[in-house]
């Protein structure tokens, strides 16, 4: 959702007060940042078979994705994309004007959403281009988001972590319901050119995840060019890059004082927060929300050491 591009608002134009939820065919975008008509127009753009989305729910591993993919764009090689920030090279589809960048962008077109499935090109239906959903456990999800809410300028500040996981619970975020994004989009996957993967797995083993995205891609690596993405794609790595961690957001956005766009990348954090009935009723929520949805998830970093 948050993009450092110039081409995507007037930063000067906007103040810290603008910024609001505003609900708009049943979806929550943000003032200031987003535009229902921008988003509506999404629905007719025009996709070509070489084009890649990128889809998350908020926190989910969205900028992760931006690193690797750029990497793989370039062949690992990690000095040709030290010119440009990765959200101007994979930008956010949803962003004000961004339909002129969309329509301009050269070829292959990469970007990235937030947005559920219903508002995205017809194309994808016809199986063309090619859409990533990047999934991670909504119990770390909440965490992560809550923290963002506490720097994101233009985001409302919860009041504590119990206000935040009501709010979240009701899908009353950028990125509404967590379970209706998920499964809205997989419910759909059949009829897409649609690669799983989620956040888990790429801490757990980078170099897989990094295989198969190549792979779907249809793009030839050498081993060492493979390698070279894996070693620039590290969380660690990421953490400290400035064209990759989000650190050149104006402060008119992120308060960067308060909180990192790259926090923890980690699993189970959400156990530092939930109170036992919070957890109870989340996996009560879960469980009946998930039930046709046999997605499994990651919830502890102990479950991800293989016996």
């Amino acid at each position: 959702m948050r993009s450092t591009s110039k081409e995507g608002f007037n930063h000067s134009s906007c103040e810290a007060s603008e910024y609001k939820l505003v609900l708009h065919r049943d979806f929550h975008l943000i003032s200031g940042i987003h535009s229902p008509e921008v988003v509506d127009q999404i629905h007719n753009f025009e996709i070509q078979d070489s084009d890649v989305f990128v889809i998350t729910y908020p926190k989910s591993g969205t900028i992760w994705l931006q690193q690797i993919l750029c990497l793989i764009e370039v062949k690992g090689d990690a000095t040709a994309i030290n010119d440009q920030l990765n959200s101007d090279r994979i930008p956010w589809m949803e962003l004000l004007k961004s339909e002129k960048q969309f329509v301009s962008a050269p070829s292959p077109r990469i970007h990235v959403s937030h947005l559920p499935y219903r508002f995205m090109p017809l194309g994808l239906k016809q199986k063309k281009g090619k859409v990533i959903y990047v999934a991670r456990n909504p119990k770390d999800v909440l965490v992560s988001y809550f923290h963002f809410h506490n720097f994101a300028n233009m985001l409302e500040t919860p009041k504590d972590f119990e206000d935040f996981f009501e709010k979240f619970m009701d899908g009353y975020v950028f990125g509404n319901c967590w379970f209706e994004h998920i499964k809205g989009w997989c419910s759909q996957s059949d009829e897409m050119n649609f690669l799983y993967i989620t956040y888990e797995e790429m801490i757990k083993d980078l170099r897989s995840v990094v295989e198969r995205i190549v792979s779907f891609l249809g793009t030839n690596l050498t081993p060492q060019q493979l390698n070279d993405v894996v070693e620039h794609s590290t969380f660690k790595n990421m953490k400290t890059n400035p064209q990759a961690n989000y650190q050149h957001v104006p402060a008119l956005l992120l308060n960067h004082k308060l909180g990192a766009f790259l926090r923890k990348g980690t699993v189970g954090d959400w156990k530092n927060y939930f109170t036992v009935a919070q957890n109870e009723r989340f996996d009560e929520v879960y469980q009946e929300k998930m039930k046709y949805f046999p997605l499994s998830f990651i919830w502890d970093m102990s479950d991800l050491v293989t016996p």
